[in-house]
């Protein structure tokens, strides 16, 4: 389906005729990053111009997240916040979109008790959004409605990044997998796969307005095609023609499924010359007992056994994701867990207490954990990661990267800064002419968050 606003013309002369701005907060993951950058560039193309204050702006827009418990209680605090201010000024509107609001108890709740709310949409409400938009500011007619999740993709829909020369492109919409602790088959529904020309056409498009860097996006990059019935198109294969676009010099992707990482796609990372030397792996548990409570179909052995596929891949690094004080993990249980992260070595964790979801098969479990025994798990997680970083940064000492420089370092305006291959934070001398450009950085010191360098 192709984007089409018809209402642009006939709200873009009382936008710019008022000055009407737009903030965005945007809650969870880089899926959600994504969808806010296209909601920029919707309302950036009906007149709306872009205001970092929330105060100051006119129209502000949440775009949630349900992964976790806390980020519920940051919108509904946020949105108590702004009541008085949508109330008493006229040109003040509220907008909350994406994963969260696709929950009907969200949905009434925010119809109950914050109805001074404009305008509510789902995941797959883009198309709608400029009319719905129209309506509460021309017509003052609010819209708070449930819709459900279709399997329609929205393409050509304007998108603006904050970022210059990296860029992330969603390849992928929706998960099959249904991991009993997760919400997101219920909100994001399950997978479709964009078109591979539509992704061609647009990395060819921001690889000609100078990106350098682009990250590929879904809920399980590598089932990426398995949806698709005229024809045989994978993961691997997209890897490969994303490979030949001129301009692109650093190709990264997440997040893969450890069940599904192929064979073909190990072998297209290792031949080539611009996909990053990094891996985002989601463990969640190294325990089989809990991974199979967890519905993460493989075993903690089957992991490791990828894990030591992909070591084959010169410089090759990890991240993932641990969930902790899974409904009655055991003692036993975490230490598995403990024993996959210093056997793995990864160079980033994203660590987090289980948080139950309403409507997952996980959140029907008797929890017997005690909460403190649950933080102090995590403590334990974060002593022994914290205690590992600096040995797996030592390795890179005196060894030489291709860095994209990203612009001056935020605590040391003297220095300038990048990411290797394998997503480490880089810091060295540089000047303004090199930014925006792929570098040779050589390690000369790590500092657990951050390595040192120099230009070669």
């Amino acid at each position: 389906m192709r984007f089409t606003n018809s209402y642009k013309d006939k709200i873009k002369e009382y936008v710019e005729k008022n000055n009407l701005t737009y903030t965005i907060d945007t809650m969870g993951c880089q899926m959600n990053e994504n969808d806010s950058n296209k909601y920029a560039g919707i309302l950036e193309s009906m007149g709306f111009k872009k205001q970092l204050d929330e105060k100051e702006a006119n129209l502000i827009l949440f775009n949630t997240c349900c992964v976790r418990e806390n980020a519920e209680n940051t919108l509904f605090g946020r949105l108590g916040f702004l009541k008085n201010r949508r109330i008493k000024e006229k040109n003040v509107f509220i907008v909350v979109v994406g994963c969260m609001t696709q929950q009907k108890h969200i949905l009434d709740k925010i119809k109950v008790s914050y109805p001074f709310v404009d305008i509510v949409l789902g995941t797959s409400a883009m198309s709608i959004f400029p009319q719905k938009l129209y309506d509460a500011i021309l017509n003052h007619k609010k819209s708070i409605e449930y819709i459900e999740v279709g399997n329609e993709i929205e393409e050509d829909v304007p998108i603006i990044y904050d970022d210059k020369y990296k860029a992330s492109v969603s390849i992928i919409y929706g998960c099959n997998n249904f991991c009993s602790y997760c919400i997101v088959p219920y909100v994001r529904g399950r997978e479709r796969s964009r078109k591979p020309e539509d992704i061609i056409n647009d990395i060819i498009n921001l690889a000609k307005k100078g990106y350098k860097e682009i990250m590929l996006l879904g809920q399980n990059v590598n089932s990426y095609g398995n949806d698709f019935k005229d024809k045989k198109y994978t993961f691997a294969m997209l890897l490969k023609d994303i490979e030949k676009i001129e301009g692109i010099e650093i190709i990264r992707f997440m997040s893969p499924h450890p069940k599904d990482f192929s064979d073909d796609v190990i072998e297209v990372i290792k031949n080539s010359k611009k996909i990053a030397r990094q891996i985002h792996l989601p463990l969640q548990s190294g325990s089989t007992h809990i991974l199979k409570e967890m519905n993460r179909k493989y075993t903690k052995e089957q992991y490791l056994d990828l894990v030591e596929k992909l070591k084959t891949i010169e410089g090759i690094s990890f991240s993932t994701d641990i969930i902790v004080g899974f409904p009655n993990e055991s003692e036993e249980d975490f230490l598995e867990t403990l024993d996959v992260v210093e056997k793995v070595g990864f160079d980033q964790i994203y660590m987090f207490i289980y948080s139950k979801r309403v409507g997952t098969k996980a959140a029907k479990i008797e929890d017997k954990i005690d909460a403190n025994i649950k933080v102090e798990r995590l403590e334990r997680l974060k002593k022994l990661y914290e205690e590992m970083l600096p040995k797996l940064n030592e390795r890179m000492i005196g060894k030489e990267y291709t860095v994209l420089v990203e612009g001056k370092s935020k605590n040391n305006k003297e220095l300038y800064t990048g990411r290797t291959s394998q997503n480490k934070v880089v810091i060295f001398k540089a000047n303004e002419e090199d930014i925006g450009k792929i570098r040779k950085i050589k390690i000369e010191s790590e500092h657990l968050w951050y390595l040192k360098g120099k230009k070669v």
